[in-house]
């Protein structure tokens, strides 16, 4: 049905870069003492890399490049699906006590 992927370049690897070296790049790019071609070659990342660094620095500050794992992601999602569970439960025992309540209001009234 969809379409395969094919595969370029598989020993090719994404590169992860660490928050600091992001934040100590984008310090040296808003410098201005090397061009950023010469920059982005020395520090081994593409022109346009540093470029949107410096945007998302910019945006949201330093703090954006706190890299976030695989697990507390996971752990945050398992705990909104836990606490939407019990929205769930503790609303449907708040609607019975409400039908509860004016059935025995009638009854005594």
């Amino acid at each position: 049905m969809g379409k395969e992927r094919q595969v370029v370049n598989p020993e090719r690897k994404r590169r992860r870069f660490s928050p600091e070296f992001k934040v100590e790049a984008v310090k040296l790019l808003e410098l201005g003492q090397k061009p950023a071609t010469q920059l982005a070659l020395e520090l081994g990342v593409a022109r346009n890399k540093l470029y949107q660094w410096q945007e998302q620095a910019k945006a949201r500050g330093k703090e954006s490049f706190q890299e976030r794992l695989g697990r507390p992601v996971k752990a945050e999602q398992d705990e909104v699906t836990r606490l939407k569970a019990e929205l769930k439960r503790v609303t449907e025992e708040r609607d019975i006590l409400k039908k509860a309540a004016a059935y025995f209001a009638k009854e005594l009234g």
